[in-house]
């Protein structure tokens, strides 16, 4: 009841000559008059003496010490608990459970959690400190667009100006901001961006909050899943974090950045708005430097500023940055595998395994490399082709079938596939590309040669070439070709043989004839009535089987 009582309405009244009764006709208890009165002679004060003072410093001079409330309990440091309360997962419940354990095991009494609760939020509005109930330290991160824009112009030169949009970023707990100007808003721009987000904090932080962009977002259904764009999601995936998108035309689920974008119209785009700026890298420059000198100013009512807070509680709690910062991909969606096995992306072409022929794949795209998809597998890889190049096959042996494909014929081919048949083989093929300028030039006469190993055995034209080398120092096709041809290459053989030989190749090399026709005329029909060397060739004692002819000697060998 004394803290109720108007001691310095009392004072004035007894200076003005009332009577303590007429004093408590005022409101005021006789007993309480009574107190006021006493104490006011027993210190001494008059009216005159308490008339400047207010209601509550005339209290204190009569009364010093009373109503004064001293807690018993143990007082915890309440800056650190406001501080811990920041952490993730940290409530006023787990920090009084911790109090409270420190309490006894120091014998000091301890306040229940009531009590806790009402000393924080007094310790709270004396101090002016935020809650703590809306935002996590390091925990997320907010980024958008700002709508308004700035500009590169360049005086020396009649180019009109190009626009230059400004990505925002802000951590909603300090209120940290990082603004990046860029020429686009393209996807590549949008991920960019992120990666220079990063870098610049020094950490990241477990959710991303953006708008429903569609860099970013595909689909945001009012029911169902939220469907991510596959370069975004990778990029959050590679810092340890998930984009949480805000919901559709509900801006105050990213009021931070929001309000933030506001502040950087101002801080940055006006203060800027005189000055002129012929390159992106100038303008990123003196935009950083702004958004620095932003960063630092104190709070409108709080001592501390962006970076204050951001520096002492929330880098501190940042997730370290990966090893390898995030490289760029586009992504290419639905390309069909043609037949021959490659797949086509800026008129280049790129090999996937023959097995996927005919479907489609996905392309991802960096600035090295070009990785085919196919569903949640990746299936090949290749290094990108220069810019400006077209018509480039990058392909990989194993992806096409049996592990082959068509190589072209040169020197070394050549002289390996001589190797296989023989010295003798070797010797010529070696020989004719001796003869030639150029390895080339010799490429079509060293080929006929070998060739000939199609239509006769290797053992023969091996045996063939060993015969011409030791006439003729340089052999070519015409000298190996009628060795081969009358048998000179098989000694041992008798005339018969080797004419049964000859005939097997002549069925073999010509067209079948047709039903009712002899050999005669269907050698008529293939190319007239001509006698070949076959038939001169043929042996005394063998009879004729071509209709119309009669037995004869044959000249040939023995003519």
């Amino acid at each position: 009841m004394v803290r109720k009582i108007k001691a310095k309405l009392v004072l004035r009244l007894r200076a003005e000559g009332f009577s303590g009764r007429a004093i408590a006709a005022q409101g005021m208890s006789r007993h309480s008059v009574a107190a006021v009165i006493d104490a006011a002679d027993r210190e001494g004060l008059s009216w005159s003496d308490v008339e400047d003072l207010d209601e509550q410093a005339v209290y204190e001079r009569l009364f010093p010490g009373r109503g004064e409330h001293v807690s018993v309990h143990a007082q915890p440091d309440w800056g650190q608990v406001h501080r811990e309360l920041a952490r993730v997962g940290v409530t006023l419940k787990l920090l009084h459970g911790e109090y409270r354990d420190t309490c006894h095991a120091t014998g000091a009494p301890a306040m229940g959690y009531d009590r806790f609760c009402k000393n924080y939020a007094h310790h709270v509005l004396i101090t002016g400190a935020a809650s703590r109930v809306g935002h996590k330290a390091g925990q997320a991160i907010e980024v958008d667009w700002s709508g308004k824009t700035m500009t590169l112009s360049d005086p020396l030169t009649a180019l009109p100006a190009a626009r230059v949009y400004l990505f925002v970023a802000t951590l909603p707990f300090s209120r940290y901001a990082f603004v990046e100007p860029c020429l686009d808003m393209r996807q590549d721009t949008w991920l960019r961006a992120h990666v220079a987000m990063f870098t610049a904090l020094g950490g990241s932080v477990p959710r991303i909050v953006s708008d429903n962009l569609k860099t970013g977002v595909i689909a945001h259904p009012r029911e169902g899943e939220v469907v991510l764009n596959d370069a975004y999601r990778e990029l959050a995936a590679h810092y340890s974090a998930a984009v949480l998108p805000g919901r559709v035309k509900k801006p105050k689920d990213k009021a931070s950045v929001e309000g933030t974008v506001g502040n950087i119209a101002t801080a940055v785009i006006a203060a800027l708005r005189g000055e002129q700026y012929a390159t992106l890298a100038a303008l990123r420059a003196a935009v950083y430097e702004r958004v620095e000198a932003f960063n630092a100013e104190p709070f409108q009512k709080r001592p501390v500023s962006r970076l204050g807070v951001f520096t002492a509680e929330e880098q501190p709690l940042l997730r370290p940055l990966p090893v390898v910062p995030y490289e760029i991909a586009t992504w290419v969606y639905r390309r069909r595998v043609q037949k021959n096995a490659h797949v086509v992306y800026e008129k280049n072409f790129y090999s996937v395994p023959y097995t996927h022929i005919g479907t489609s794949v996905d392309l991802r795209v960096t600035d090295t490399t070009l990785e085919v998809h196919a569903g949640q597998q990746r299936i090949a890889s290749h290094v990108l082709a220069p810019p400006g190049v077209v018509n480039d096959y990058r392909t990989h042996q194993v992806h096409l079938p049996h592990g082959g494909t068509y190589q072209p014929w040169d020197a070394t081919r050549v002289r390996e596939w001589a190797a296989r048949i023989g010295a003798d083989t070797t010797t010529v093929v070696n020989r004719i590309f001796e003869s030639v300028a150029i390895d080339e030039q010799g490429l079509d006469a060293a080929l006929a040669v070998l060739r000939l190993s199609r239509r006769y055995s290797h053992d023969r034209l091996e045996a063939a070439a060993g015969i011409a080398l030791r006439a003729i120092r340089s052999p070519r096709y015409a000298h190996l070709r009628p060795i081969l041809d009358t048998g000179q290459d098989q000694p041992h053989r008798n005339r018969q043989d080797r004419h049964l030989d000859r005939q097997q190749d002549c069925e073999q090399t010509a067209p079948a004839p047709t039903s009712g026709q002899g050999s005669g005329q269907a050698s008529g029909q293939a190319g007239g009535y001509v006698r070949g060397a076959d038939y001169y060739a043929t042996d005394i004692t063998s009879p004729s089987t071509s209709t119309g002819t009669s037995t004869g000697t044959g000249g040939g060998e023995e003519a």
